[in-house]
């Protein structure tokens, strides 16, 4: 295998550790090397997800349309180059009128599928049989549901004060619910940054080892 690498794959990989390693500098102090990397990280993301904009968004969708004949996409090609009056202090009030039409447009599509994903579904979500079910634990976990998210909702309701056998209690298991679920979310999220911690270290392992193999070749 060692002759099919080339010096611009290793150079390629020193690179990406260097930059790796500039990262993890971090845990040790702010310093010149992670904003060098954090600079590079920026600049270099900021760069292709506008060249991707362009060629995959802007162009098909809008050059494409005009060159086709359809001019209704000539409001929207107005529209876009108001928004980059802002760019200019004298006439920046222009890019208003485009900056309203995409928050309210927006706004009215995310309502819906808001609405649909997070409160129907999980509504529907909830309703599940809390007796004949063919076996004993997919009951306890259906009461177990049900119940959890009638006293996390309960902990939210603040117009009776949270005390009592009914109101007090259910608040209390209400608060112990949403600690396990922010619990679960936090461990999901520790998962995660270790599993990217473990492909970084897997990365800077694979690049000294391939280094030596080059270099061995």
């Amino acid at each position: 295998m060692s002759e099919t690498l080339s010096f611009s794959q290793v150079l390629g990989w020193w690179v990406g550790g260097f930059l790796t390693l500039c990262v993890f500098s971090f845990l040790y102090k702010d310093n010149v090397f992670y904003k060098l990397a954090e600079h590079i990280f920026v600049g270099v993301s900021a760069g292709y997800w506008m060249c991707i904009g362009f060629w995959q968004v802007l162009y098909p969708n809008l050059w494409g349309k005009l060159q086709a004949g359809d001019w209704r996409y000539a409001m929207a090609a107005i529209l876009g180059l108001m928004l980059v009056a802002r760019l200019v202090p004298r006439i920046s009030w222009v890019g208003r009128w485009p900056l309203a039409f995409m928050v309210g447009i927006f706004a009215g599509f995310n309502i819906v599928y808001t609405m649909q994903a997070q409160v129907l579904k999980q509504v529907e979500a909830t309703l599940v049989p809390l007796w004949g079910n063919p076996d004993l634990a997919t009951t306890v976990l259906n009461w177990i549901m049900v119940l959890g998210v009638l006293t996390g909702l309960m902990y939210f309701y603040f117009s009776v004060e949270h005390k009592g056998p009914i109101f007090g209690t259910a608040a209390r298991i209400g608060i112990g619910v949403l600690m396990i679920a922010f619990g679960a979310a936090f461990g999901y999220t520790v998962m995660a940054r270790v599993s990217l911690l473990i492909g970084r270290v897997m990365y800077l392992q694979e690049v000294w080892g391939r280094t030596l193999e080059y270099f061995r070749g």
